[in-house]
């Protein structure tokens, strides 16, 4: 490997070096992108004309290509400056992370002064407060050669971990090269995909494929993304999970390919949430607070490389490596997230606002590929990553918990959101805007708040996550247009009284009639689109894949995938004749039901008479599943059967599905949409058939009807946007529990004549024969 070279940007060949010290992850508020670039436009405006702007700048220094973007050079005073956005006093600034930032201008020094030939050169670290835009600036004066020799010590410092990733990186990208498929042969529809998978990744697309149960979609999209990886030179892949449950298949696959490959050079990590992988969750992230965050840098390096020697973390693996060197779980995997080849996680880590694994693609300009599994639930999963609400019980139970200093904003956003309560003509109400005396409140509350964390960072609890929640409902706000609904909701509160001696809840009673009234505030995301059309734009290939996509432009529309977005329908892998599909000439429409419920339970009891074993029956809501779990068993005792409960834990669940025994009898009760609706895999005879009593349409109420105004204005009536396509695509991947591999035969009852409709037809299954 002596011809090897290894591309390193600034910011990580600083990070690794000059991080030192404990970990210091207190909640500081911090600017957006959007007001970092607002900040830097307003340095620039106080600029000479002549100031330069994002200079790129590269060298090279033995095997390493160090290169980078700088914030800005004053040739005029022979200056170049980092920029900074931050909120509050810039003392508050942790040590180290004010290191950090020298090094990084320091390194874009030694580059610049090398590429211009400077003999000296002043540095400036500018702070921009993102509140005041006031700038605090920090200057020293540097010759060429200090710069340059220090360039050279990072860079030697780090060369011996390049040479290692360089390794690495070649050795994975051979082996990836003559990976076969662990299972032999590709079945027709897995063939199917995997080539679609492939050349979209060979032409840096995206790529939305149906792909019905049965095919292997988890191999089908994972071994073709893996053999482009080389070829592509994909810094990573990404494997995203709706559900908790894909990430166990996830993990099954992965391991199967790392095993059939010729080497097991791949480096797969599992991201995990901060709540689950957090060993001392009362204490803040912080060197005098979390014993496993002090001294956290200076124990990384061999924590680090343990990790990538073991190559397979997973969840235990993480907590495993980093308890035995005295590390944080979490944030160890954080930064084993920097140098691995595969990962997999939630999709809230490449599309939330926050997702890390994103804004570390960006900040580091890595080349990443996303799998997007059951991907039908990517656009109600966006749509709560981008809404936001609060509700006056919260505000009260805020000032409960505040300190008197704080309680008067507090009090006052409490009275501006009843005062707009008591102004609407109804319970619910849309809002084009919310009141600028409101919106003063909240800025207030938000302002308060931010100082309060600022001057208490090692205080955690309830009054850190309101902060969250009314930073983030902010936020959104001031990003309010057509792709979201900002409305105001009255409703009947049961709240616990508060004792008579606490001042405040007795004070806010008197701006709320008679306080039993809660109103809850919100932005509804509807179109997430307008949020994630950027990241899409960012990365380099993502395929989102499920039995239940269609029609492709619902996604498209919705997601703001871009229009060369490619779209495959995988042929299903039965024959027609293993799925018998039924419609029963019934109406459940909430006015038909209790007319209907006698005809519904004997289509039930009658086909569980001709064909014995294990059904589900879906059902629009409990009210209507307890009806008709009721007349059943007036009506048809002899039939078994049990039903999903309105709150199920683990246990509930896991006996609710271990009554579906191979050769089993009975029908259980569930819920369109819930819990055993998709995501449960019952094969064979395990199950053979299921009832579907609805047509998943969401309840008519004013909110769904401002849902379905909006969707209609932006991309048409026809479309069925806000109700029709969503509630199929439920019913679709009910149906799927029944056929789950090639052998299997069921029957598929839908309960409701308006599946007769062309309409609703052309939405289901082509294979199905109705």
């Amino acid at each position: 490997m002596s011809d090897w070279t290894y591309t390193v940007s600034v910011r990580s060949l600083c990070e690794f070096t000059a991080k030192r010290g404990s970990l210091d992850r207190r909640f500081t508020p911090s600017a957006t992108a959007l007001e970092g670039q607002a900040m830097q436009l307003a340095v620039l405006a106080r600029r000479s004309p002549g100031y330069e702007i994002e200079l790129p700048l590269e060298a090279m220094h033995g095997h390493l290509r160090v290169r980078g973007r700088a914030d800005g050079y004053e040739a005029d005073v022979n200056r170049l400056e980092e920029i900074k956005t931050i909120r509050g006093p810039v003392d508050l600034i942790p040590e180290n992370r004010r290191a950090l930032h020298w090094a990084q201008l320091e390194t874009y020094g030694a580059l610049i002064a090398a590429d211009r030939g400077l003999a000296e050169l002043e540095l400036a670290l500018v702070y921009v407060d993102a509140d005041t835009q006031h700038e605090t600036v920090l200057r020293d004066k540097f010759s060429a050669a200090a710069l340059q020799a220090a360039f050279e010590a990072r860079c030697a410092q780090f060369e011996a971990w390049a040479a290692q990733e360089a390794a690495h990186r070649s050795a994975r990208d051979a082996s990836l090269a003559a990976l076969p498929f662990p299972l032999g042969e590709l079945r027709p529809g897995q063939r199917l995909l995997a080539e679609a998978v492939y050349r979209v990744a060979a032409n840096g697309r995206h790529l939305l494929a149906q792909a019905p149960t049965g095919i292997g979609k988890t191999l089908g999209t994972l071994y073709p993304l893996l053999r482009a990886m080389p070829g592509q030179r994909l810094d990573k892949i990404g494997y995203m999970t709706c559900k908790g449950t894909g990430r166990i298949t996830a993990l099954e696959a992965l391991h199967a390919l790392r095993e059939a490959a010729p080497t097991k050079a791949l480096r797969v990590l599992t991201l995990v949430a901060k709540e689950q992988a957090c060993e001392h969750p009362t204490k803040a992230c912080h060197g005098d607070a979390c014993p496993l965050a002090h001294g956290f840098y200076d124990a990384l390096p061999a924590a680090r490389a343990e990790g990538l020697q073991a190559g397979w973390l997973d969840a235990p693996a993480q907590r495993r490596i980093a308890l035995k060197h005295g590390v944080c779980p979490y944030y160890l995997g954080q930064e084993l997230l920097r140098w691995v080849d595969v990962v997999v996680g939630d999709v809230h880590h490449a599309f939330d606002p926050h997702g890390q694994l994103y804004g570390l693609a960006q900040a580091q300009g890595w080349k990443l590929a996303l799998l997007v599994d059951e991907a039908h639930n990517l656009v109600d999963r966006a749509r709560d990553m981008y809404s936001a609400s609060l509700s006056l019980e919260r505000v009260r139970s805020a000032v409960a918990d505040a300190p008197k200093v704080l309680q008067p904003p507090l009090r006052r956003l409490a009275k501006e959101l009843a005062t707009l309560a008591r102004a609407q003509p109804a319970d619910y109400q849309p809002l084009k805007a919310i009141p600028d005396d409101l919106a003063e409140a909240l800025q207030r509350v938000n302002t308060a708040l931010g100082e309060h964390v600022q001057n208490h960072p090692l205080d955690v609890g309830p009054l850190l996550e309101f902060y969250f929640d009314v930073l983030g409902l902010q936020r959104l706000l001031d990003r309010l247009d057509t792709h979201s609904l900002c409305d105001l909701q009255r409703s009947a509160a049961t709240r616990q009284a508060a004792p008579l001696d606490a001042p405040v809840n007795l004070s806010l009673l008197e701006d709320d009639d008679d306080g039993t009234t809660d109103v809850l505030l919100s932005v509804r995301n509807i179109v997430p689109g307008f949020f994630l059309k950027e990241r899409f734009e960012g990365l380099h290939s993502v395929t989102l894949f499920s039995a239940t996509l269609g029609p492709p432009d619902y996604p498209r529309d919705l997601l703001g995938l871009p229009d060369s977005t490619a779209w495959i329908d995988v042929p299903a892998p039965f024959p027609p004749e293993h799925l018998t599909v039924r419609v029963a000439p019934l109406s459940t429409r909430y006015e038909h039901r209790q007319a209907s419920l006698n005809p519904l339970v004997d289509v039930i009891a009658t086909q569980f008479a001709e064909a014995p074993g294990n059904y589900l029956a879906f059902f629009s809501s409990f009210d209507y599943l307890e009806q008709a779990s009721q007349r059943l068993a007036l009506r048809h005792p002899e039939v078994p059967q049990w039903s999903q409960a309105r709150a199920m834990g683990e246990a509930a669940r896991r006996g609710f599905l271990d009554r579906f025994v191979e050769g089993g009898q009975g029908v259980g009760f569930a819920v369109l949409g819930g819990a055993f609706a998709e995501g449960v895999d019952l094969p064979g005879t395990r199950l053979i058939g299921a009832f579907i009593a609805t047509l998943g349409l969401p309840p008519v109420s004013p909110l769904q009807e401002q849902v379905r105004e909006r969707l209609d204005a932006m991309f048409g009536a026809d479309h069925g946007y806000a109700d029709l396509v969503p509630g199929l695509q439920k019913v679709v991947q009910a149906a799927g529990r029944v056929l789950r591999s090639v052998d299997d035969k069921g029957y598929v009852w839908l309960l409701d004549q308006r599946y007769r409709r062309p309409d609703v037809r052309a939405l289901l299954p082509a294979w199905w024969q109705l």
